[in-house]
This record gives structure tokens, sequence and C-alpha cells, in this order.
């Protein structure tokens, strides 16, 4: 059992990328885009259930969430405001940032924040980039996002990994290379020796014992003196959601494993420390953090 949130001042940013799952990239050869209407779809339920246990532990966060979800599931965008939580942008149709030409990427955001203000009837401004996809080769994603009226990204994750890789970016917010005001708010690690370790959530939340992240969490609070950005995803409270042949033992691991204790986990997370929306942690300054960093080089 957890004792209770941590004494120290700050709060930490709890954030669930609202997609389905059959939109996980590993598993794109399983569930091809152009048959996902045909899958049976389950994040209404799965959102729900994150819903309510951020309501059992009091908390709020902020839900970045796909622009074709929301379309589909308007009911779900309207619980996640009526909740008192930030709604933000996770585009449009999970594609990668770094598949994307500038043009197509300004009318992916542009198209995606235009439906979660029209459904949601609150302003957008946040933006979570699909697989934390942007970084050294798509320096021009973060003015493009400012122009189009986002405050802040979350898109980098600062560990070397197969899908996505920037781990010499800040572990702290930033101001990256091009733009005025627009802040980058990257996951959470923990610095050891020269190296980054992920301790903001994804498979490695439901892969490792909990301890280790109840561990890395309270060592960013406490020795770094800094927010951490947790994150999750629907599907990963649901372990009766269809498992398709063709997937291979690698992204069986990854995406299957605990899933049937991730919604304990996660309940247990929301109770052992301080949480709150990005939008209020990041924007509005409700937490004790570091200063904002300019980062004169893309990430």
């Amino acid at each position: 059992m957890g004792q209770g949130p941590e004494t120290s001042s700050i709060v930490n940013g709890l954030s669930v990328d609202v997609e389905d799952y059959y939109q996980v990239q590993a598993l794109e050869k399983a569930y091809t885009r152009a048959n996902w209407d045909s899958y049976p779809s389950r994040v209404d339920r799965n959102t729900k259930a994150i819903l309510d246990i951020f309501a059992a532990s009091k908390v709020k966060g902020t839900f970045f969430t796909l622009g074709w979800i929301a379309e589909r599931n308007p009911g779900t965008i309207r619980a996640i405001v009526a909740g008192g939580h930030e709604l933000a942008s996770h585009g449009y149709c999970h594609y990668r940032v770094d598949s994307q030409t500038p043009e197509e990427f300004r009318a992916d955001i542009r198209r995606t924040k235009a439906i979660l203000e029209d459904i949601g009837g609150v302003e957008v401004r946040g933006y979570r980039a699909a697989t934390f996809s942007v970084g050294a080769a798509t320096p021009w994603a973060w003015p493009v996002l400012e122009e189009e009226g986002y405050r802040y990204s979350s898109s980098i994750y600062p560990v070397a990994r197969d899908n996505y890789s920037n781990p010499d970016a800040p572990r702290a917010v930033y101001k990256p290379a091009g733009t005025t005001s627009l802040i980058e708010v990257p996951i959470a690690t923990v610095r050891v020796g020269a190296k980054n370790y992920p301790a903001g959530g994804g498979g490695y939340f439901r892969l490792l014992p909990y301890a280790m992240s109840r561990a890395a969490l309270r060592r960013i609070n406490r020795r770094d003196r800094l927010p951490a950005v947790f994150y999750i995803h629907p599907w990963e409270v649901d372990p009766d959601q269809p498992r398709p042949s063709g997937v291979s033992a690698k992204s069986r691991f990854r995406h299957y494993t605990n899933l049937a204790k991730t919604g304990e986990r996660l309940g247990r997370l929301t109770r052992d420390f301080r949480w709150d929306r990005m939008d209020s942690i990041f924007l509005d300054g409700s937490s004790e953090r570091a200063p904002t960093q300019t980062r004169n080089a893309a990430a």
C-alpha cells in the first residue's frame, strides 16, 4: 500500500494518450489503418475506466486525444471535459510527425485542434506527437505548432529506443529553437551517469515492478526538484482486448504484459504522488518547477 502523496511541493503532470488498441504503431501490421473502422472499438469504456481511477483519487490530468477518435466518440470527449481534465491534441490519425511534410503536419494539427475544440467546447493548448516522433529530423514542427495556436508540446521522451530516440534532449521543460513562447515538456526520465532511463510510463510502467516507477518519480521530485510527466493509454487497462495473430513475440510482450495489473497500479500512482493537468502546471504555474530553458539547437 502507498503511504499517501509525496510531501514535496512539486506537482507532477498526469497524462493519457487517447487512442484505441488497434492504433498502436507496434501492431500496425495486424491492424491496418484502412480497416480501423471495422475493428471493435474499446476506447470509450477504457477511457472512462481511467476517468474513474482519477476521480477516485481526486486528481486531474491531460488527455491527448486523436481527432479520429473524437469524431467517433464525442461522448468520451465531453466526459473528459466534464471531469475537469485538460483536452489536448494527439494529432488526427496517429501519423508520425517525421513521416509528414511541414504542410501535411500543419493541416493535421489545425484539423485536430478544430475538431477537439468544437466537440469539447474548450481551448486546446497542448500537443503530443504520435510515438514521440518530434526531434532532430523535424525542427520545423515546434514553430508550426506555435503558429497554429498551441502553447506547449509534450512530444519528447529523452531515452534511446527503437521507435523513438532523443536521448540527448533536455530532461526539463525548455523552449525549442525557432519558437517565441511555445515550450516542450519532456516525459520523465532518471539520469544515471551519462544515460537517461525511462520513468514516465508507457510500457515501462507495466513491464517493471511498481516499486521501480515509484522510486524513479520520488528521485525526480526530491533530488532533481523537477515535476515528472507520466503518460498511459486507455488500452493499457484492458486485458480483454482482442489479440490478433501475426504479431511478433517482441510486440506481444511489449503490448500485452501485465495489462490486468495496470489499473490497480495506476490507482496507486495517483495516490502516491501529487498530480494535475499539464496546462495548470506548465502554463499556469500551479507547481514548483525549474525555470524554462532555451534550446539553441533542435532536440
